[in-house]
């Protein structure tokens, strides 16, 4: 299996995503750059962490239009699988492949610490691994993790099991005071309706 590593001007966790693929999973991994138009045969497509184009406008708002997320847009209608973290979860809603968006965290605080997720589904290709409702401790790194969409959108994932984690209390519990950024419903990570479009808003820290 070979694994897409997509950079962006200010893109810094991309060795991180290249060494879980390539030396934690022990799989073919290729960085492409943001001006490539072909994705050299990849299996699985990941837009890493960072910040691509200093987050000007908006934080994905520029990587969006890059020469590559046209081919990453035709390998995912085509049902490949592709993960977005942190950035790349921004990224992606900006391109329009997830819904919703990422609003600046509700202190306005940059935030660095490590958080409880709790998983929600398991059928998809990056979760397929974990168990419905196993918490796992992870670490986030972001300005703008606060998932937002409107009621009738997040309605809509919520009944078509989108939702792949939420922030929760050591003992899986969901609440405010478990939620760092004031994303709605918790929401962590999301998924397409056709589920091969995964993300979250964590950085590994080279870590899958």
């Amino acid at each position: 299996m070979k694994f897409a590593i997509v950079e962006f001007p200010g893109s810094n966790c991309d060795h991180d995503a290249y060494y879980a693929a390539k030396h934690v999973l022990g799989q073919q991994a290729e960085f492409i750059w943001h001006k490539d138009t072909d994705l050299h045969g990849a299996d699985v497509v990941v837009l890493p962490g960072g910040f691509s184009y200093g987050d000007y406008l908006r934080t994905g708002a520029i990587a969006r239009f890059s020469p590559i997320m046209t081919r990453v847009r035709e390998f995912a209608d085509a049902g490949g699988p592709v993960i977005g973290i942190c950035n790349g979860f921004q990224v992606l809603l900006e391109a329009g492949l997830l819904e919703g968006a990422l609003l600046s965290n509700r202190r306005l605080k940059f935030l660095c610490q490590h958080v409880h997720v709790r998983v929600e589904q398991t059928d998809t290709p990056f979760t397929c691994g974990a168990a419905v409702g196993q918490v796992l401790k992870l670490p986030i790194a972001h300005g703008e993790g606060n998932y937002y969409a409107a009621p009738e959108t997040v309605a809509a994932i919520e009944a078509n099991r989108q939702v792949l984690f939420r922030y929760c209390a050591a003992d899986g519990a969901v609440s405010d005071a478990a939620n760092p950024n004031g994303s709605l419903a918790a929401i962590a990570g999301v998924c397409n309706a056709a589920r091969n479009v995964n993300t979250d808003g964590f950085w590994y820290d080279g870590e899958p």
